[in-house]
């Protein structure tokens, strides 16, 4: 299968530091990372709390990382405008949580941010199938979301290169991420699949210097 899109790791905050978040940030601008992701949880979408537009907002005063947020909410339409005024580049729903799905990409887009739409390891391809070509990035959830440090699903990859496929046939350049169970040992094997936007938590931040940890990420990518 050809690629003609970037590889790129995204580092969820989900496992840094919660009490020095900023300079988890500069840190990983000095390692040479240029997307961090956020991943908000409400508690009722998902069993885990975590943070909210104001928290975004503080950091993003401080960062020019590309914010990938991924809004793991309920209802997410009444936070949209918040999340995009506190700084998010880019803003991922759940295709299971949006009753108007369609209505909500289009005003993430109106916003002037970039738009995401996130599936649960369950949840068919076909929800998205229709709306590639509004999408900047589609989400594939490989592991049940609301908690870091989760096994990797094995039959999420089939999902991913089905998705790689069917925006090749219509010609885009849709983002597939890939969110959950993600390492150095297994991200080559993601990218074979059709993913070239990867998350990594626990994978990531608890390996230390951050440059290094990048540095074997990408490497494993090369091989």
């Amino acid at each position: 299968m050809s690629r003609d899109y970037p590889f790129i790791l995204t580092p969820s905050l989900l496992s840094s530091d919660f009490s020095r978040i900023g300079d988890e940030l500069a840190a990983l601008e000095q390692a040479g990372l240029e997307w961090v992701h956020w991943d908000v949880m409400d508690g009722a979408f998902v069993p885990n709390i975590t943070f909210g537009p104001p928290v975004i907002k503080a950091c993003r005063q401080k960062s020019k990382l590309f914010f990938d947020v991924h809004l793991m909410i309920e209802q997410p339409d009444r936070y949209l405008g918040d999340f995009v005024n506190a700084g998010a580049n880019l803003l991922c729903v759940h295709a299971e949580a949006c009753t108007h799905l369609e209505r909500t990409v289009s005003e993430i887009t109106r916003l002037g941010a970039k738009c995401g739409v996130a599936l649960n390891p369950h949840t068919p391809l076909d929800m998205v199938e229709y709306l590639l070509p509004q999408l900047d990035m589609v989400l594939i959830m490989s592991v049940n979301p609301g908690f870091g440090g989760q096994k990797f699903i094995p039959f999420t990859k089939g999902k991913m290169q089905r998705l790689r496929a069917m925006i090749q046939e219509q010609g885009g350049t849709t983002h597939i991420q890939v969110d959950g169970g993600v390492t150095p040992e297994n991200i080559r094997d993601l990218a074979d699949h059709g993913a070239n936007v990867f998350v990594s938590g626990s994978a990531f931040f608890g390996f230390p210097p951050y440059a290094q940890r990048y540095r074997t990420f990408m490497d494993a990518l090369d091989h």
